[in-house]
């Protein structure tokens, strides 16, 4: 049983008639494979014939790589992430990029030595002995591959799944077993096997009918994806290529198959190297075109045109693929276009001048809400809660992610620097706990959010704190007080319960209820003090574990549905100088600055580039801890959009808080704020609000490459 659905059931309503095409079209692909690649002529198989990024010349074919991730669909996908998962692949710096073992070796020494362990590992399973797989060092650099050219070379010998984590799930699925160690990927898709073999539900299903079943009813794979607004050209002037071609494209062709970077920090100097910038290369940018490479199929999308036009949804069908044959925008991801919700917003989407921003699951769900009469409306790859009796409401991403943070630690630290919303946040979770998630989207009304969190801080099950350096044991758990009612002579004193003990008293007495304690600015309270003996009773495994409390006496323990969030300031002190007790029993959400939040333009200014270009300066001259968030540039929550607006909000709180990272080194603030500084008095400079932001543009945002939507 899982998420409420019985493994037995479902698979006596599956349909596997419904396989039968897709199962045809997978022998199709497998025996390209064999004829294109017959087992035998492994032994002699050139690197040429192998790697990815060489090119490939008229009709020689793809490389096994480039089959097996992109021609072989049907046969199970191994797409996303990076070529790094093929062991070693051909950079476009006309490099060699090889796994941990083969570093430092000559390109063909290399292949082969991965070559030889390709073919052991053939004749290891050949011969039945699986075990000798795990010896082969090398081919554990790429476990996907590998497991998908086991299961296709031996397909009586494994299932049409490569992933270790969805191997692992829907092992454990199977078994109840939820410690499965770090077994190899084969290894886990072989355990896999003898399971589905001895459960009677699956008696006379083929391989891919046990794929396709697993993935349809217990998908492993997040449960919430983020939906991607993706312009198609500037001003949307590719839209009808890609209407008609069926696939959304990008450009910065410059960098090249985007398949074939890590991390976004190496994608980030990529853009260095083709977009010079004075504060450095964009991380955002990069990673938000990683985020273009490794979309699934199944995921949203929606095509634009400047900021209030909504050109179609789509639901993407394949995988990146880089595509150096067309003119420009070589960068494509297939997708199935809904023309249907084509439509003129009421108002702008602030966040949508660029090529990518993420589109808030309400929102999206009322651009599809028609589809809900034909039974389709939910947005796939998201989580939808209950408000009250009504109907369901799909949470926000970051919402989502606090709540599946609690579900697993039982509590969770949001921290980054300041003006982020982290508090803001918490409170989101708390309304989603509470049942009121309607008010959490984002053209949510702020009146009706703020009237939901009064009532919801009013009510019994959640708490709100703030920590601060005389906060202590007695506020928290329980002390001795002065009793204000006494009316005799002298002081008297009552014990008294804490806030967190009148909370787990409370949440003991419903135990069919969440309660949850917010804590704000929980690094600044002295926590071993304040939390006592109770920071083993936080851990899940110690919940409803009594203890004697030191003061009192008495019996006293937390209950299991109760949950703990709290914020922190990296800017007044790091997670480091947290106890260690502390940091094992909270899980740990980062919330950073996000671009997308003022995206907008005050006169030449583009606010997004200014503020990710100043934060750029920041990480490098101070840390990253010390970066300002989003809400420096909001007013009423929406991106400041006068030129009064920005001077404030630069001169009045921008600066000061620069001042003071900064502790009077004039020539630090210089390297930050540049020729906003003067160099004799090491004082910002000051000027009307109408030069500001010319002033702004021309030290931050020449040259961003960034293109209008």
């Amino acid at each position: 049983m899982t998420n409420g659905v019985d493994v037995r059931t479902a698979a006596a309503e599956f349909g596997r008639a419904a396989v039968a095409d897709a199962e045809s079209a997978a022998e199709d692909e497998r025996k390209q494979v064999l004829a294109r690649f017959p087992l035998e002529e492994w032994a002699e198989l050139p690197l040429e014939r192998y790697a990815l990024g060489q090119g490939e010349p008229p009709g020689s074919g793809p490389t096994y790589c480039r089959l097996m991730e992109f021609g072989t669909p049907h046969l199970g996908s191994i797409k996303g992430g990076s070529a790094a998962k093929h062991i070693m692949y051909h950079h476009n710096s006309g490099e060699w990029r090889l796994a941990a073992p083969l570093r430092g070796m000559d390109p063909q020494d290399a292949w082969a030595e991965l070559r030889g362990q390709f073919v052991r590992a053939f004749d290891a399973v050949g011969a039945g002995d699986f075990d000798a797989l795990d010896d082969l060092e090398v081919l554990r650099y790429g476990p996907a591959l590998v497991t998908k050219t086991l299961a296709t070379y031996f397909p009586e010998h494994f299932l049409p799944i490569y992933s270790g984590e969805h191997l692992r799930r829907f092992a454990t699925l199977l078994s109840g077993d939820t410690d499965q160690g770090d077994a190899s990927a084969w290894r886990s898709n072989r355990r896999l096997l003898e399971l589905v073999r001895v459960q009677p539900e699956f008696t006379g299903w083929t391989r891919h009918e046990v794929m396709r079943f697993l993935y349809e009813h217990f998908d492993p794979r997040p449960r919430q994806r983020t939906i991607w607004k993706i312009a198609p050209g500037e001003r949307g002037r590719l839209w009808e290529e890609c209407r008609d071609g069926g696939f959304i494209c990008v450009g910065w062709d410059e960098l090249g198959d985007l398949g074939q970077y890590q991390s976004d920090t190496e994608l980030k100097q990529a853009l260095d190297a083709h977009w010079p910038r004075s504060s450095g290369g964009s991380l955002t940018l990069a990673r938000r075109l990683l985020a273009f490479r490794d979309l699934e199929a199944g995921d949203r999308v929606v095509a634009n045109r400047g900021t209030d036009e909504i050109l179609a949804t789509g639901r993407v069908e394949g995988s990146y693929r880089y595509d150096p044959d067309r003119p420009e925008f070589h960068h494509v991801v297939p997708v199935a276009w809904d023309l249907s919700h084509a439509r003129k917003l009421p108002k702008a989407q602030h966040g949508w001048r660029s090529t990518f921003a993420k589109v808030d699951p309400s929102l999206f769900a009322k651009f599809t809400a028609h589809d809900a009469d034909s039974g389709s409306g939910s947005v796939p790859g998201t989580v939808q809660a209950q408000v009250g009796a009504g109907e369901p409401v799909t949470l926000p991403e970051d919402v989502q992610a606090v709540l599946d943070a609690l579900e697993r630690k039982g509590q969770v630290i949001l921290h980054g620097p300041p003006g982020t919303g982290k508090t803001r946040l918490a409170l989101g979770a708390a309304l989603a706990l509470d049942g009121r998630a309607d008010v959490l989207g984002a053209d949510a009304d702020a009146r009706h959010r703020a009237q939901a969190q009064t009532e919801m801080l009013h009510g019994d099950r959640i708490r709100m704190v703030t920590f601060h350096p005389s906060y202590g044991y007695e506020d928290f758990v329980e002390g001795f007080k002065p009793d204000l009612s006494a009316t005799g002579p002298g002081l008297t004193l009552a014990l008294t319960d804490g806030l967190f003990h009148g909370l787990c008293s409370r949440a003991a007495a419903h135990p069919d209820q969440t309660f949850l304690l917010v804590i704000d600015e929980i690094n600044r309270g002295d926590l071993p003090r304040i939390f006592g003996e109770l920071i083993t009773l936080l851990e899940l495994d110690k919940r409803n574990l009594p203890v004697a409390l030191p003061v009192s006496k008495r019996s006293f323990s937390v209950p299991p549905n109760v949950r703990v969030i709290g914020t922190m300031n990296t800017a007044d002190r790091s997670i480091s100088h947290l106890d260690a007790a502390i940091r094992r029993r909270f899980a740990f959400l980062h919330v950073g600055p996000d671009p997308d939040a003022v995206s907008g333009t005050v006169g030449p200014l583009d606010l997004a580039a200014f503020f990710e270009s100043l934060n750029s300066r920041i990480s490098h001259h101070l840390d990253a801890d010390h970066q300002i968030g989003h809400a420096y540039l909001l007013r009423e929550g929406e991106p400041i959009a006068t030129e009064e607006d920005l001077a404030a909000a630069f001169h009045h709180e921008v600066i000061p808080l620069l001042e003071d990272y900064c502790l009077g080194r004039a020539d630090l603030l210089h390297r930050i704020l540049g020729d906003l500084v003067d160099a004799e008095t090491g004082r910002p400079l000051l000027m009307p609000p109408q030069d500001l932001a010319d002033a702004l543009a021309t030290e931050f945002t020449s040259g961003v490459p960034v293109p209008d939507a």
